[in-house]
């Protein structure tokens, strides 16, 4: 009845998009990486077996750290090659962490939900303390638990996740982009990339903020339905190439993003169908817009 009642209240439109760009986060508030082709599994993206947020950094209380508080976790470079993690940053060695390491079980906290990590050693631990000045340790996500996204806005169904915020996706348009850049660029500001927003799929071929109408996108045998604009915090503002913040970038946000919800940019997506197949960069998308 739900289901219904919310169709019967949107004009819904049919078009069509494209995959721009695909990225994987594997750590946390750490850099992402750029893909040509990626899982979609029910928790969003993944590849060589390893999802979306599945490593996180936390404090000696077991706090999950971002670059909210500790913006130098932008220089820290994620890559995947196929049984390890690795690590880059600024003069630090590369470090890396097999997938199958194993550790202990502690208990840790992002937002308000309180969940169980595994511990990925002490060499990791005293990498993530040396390079951001703070006593901290690198976790794993315990796949033995299962963390459901927010049922106001996934209704029936149950949509799992591992450390992201709150959602398996976030989608951006390629246009929403380009708007935001020729308005910076107008206040003399250079231009910025993607990654400040930190996207899982980015859209193209339809409007800047096109995105904020969607209701599902299917590519093939897969549907993904945008539940939820995303509100932004103090990240988009950081810098990656340097760590140091650009209040610029926020404070155009505040000017033309802002509603009595949040400084909105980009939409959580969840899978509703198909979760386990492949997605590229390139692929042809239907799309339902929603008014």
């Amino acid at each position: 009845q739900r289901e219904s009642d919310r169709l019967s209240q949107a004009m819904v439109q049919a078009m069509n998009a494209t995959i721009e760009a695909l990225f994987l986060y594997p750590v946390k508030s750490c850099r992402g990486i750029r893909l040509e082709a990626a899982e979609l599994a029910a928790t969003g993206l993944a590849a060589h077996g390893i999802g979306d947020r599945e490593w996180l950094i936390v404090d000696d209380a077991g706090e999950f750290i971002t670059q909210r508080s500790a913006p130098r976790m932008a220089l820290i470079a994620t890559a995947l090659e196929r049984h390890s993690l690795w690590l880059h940053a600024p003069g630090m060695l590369s470090l890396e962490i097999p997938f199958e390491l194993e550790g202990d079980d502690i208990t840790v906290r992002v937002w308000n939900d309180t969940l169980t990590a595994t511990t990925q050693g002490q060499l990791a631990s005293d990498w993530f303390t040396r390079f951001l000045g703070t006593p901290c340790q690198l976790v794993r996500f315990d796949r033995r638990q299962q963390r459901l996204a927010d049922p106001r806005y996934t209704g029936t169904l149950e949509v799992p996740y591992q450390f992201a915020d709150a959602f398996p996706l976030l989608v951006v348009s390629q246009a929403s982009l380009d708007d935001f850049n020729a308005r910076l660029q107008a206040q003399g500001e250079a231009a910025i990339g993607i990654e400040r927003f930190r996207p899982n799929l980015v859209l193209g071929g339809i409007d800047a903020f096109g995105e904020d109408f969607i209701d599902e996108i299917r590519i093939g045998e897969l549907t993904l339905r945008l539940v939820k604009p995303c509100s932004r915090c103090p990240v988009p503002t950081i810098d990656p190439a340097t760590g140091l913040s650009h209040p610029a970038v926020g404070d155009l946000l505040n000017q033309f993003r802002a509603t009595p919800e949040g400084v909105m940019f980009g939409v959580n997506a969840i899978v509703t169908a198909g979760a386990g197949r492949e997605i590229r960069v390139g692929d042809e998308a239907d799309i339902s817009i929603r008014f």
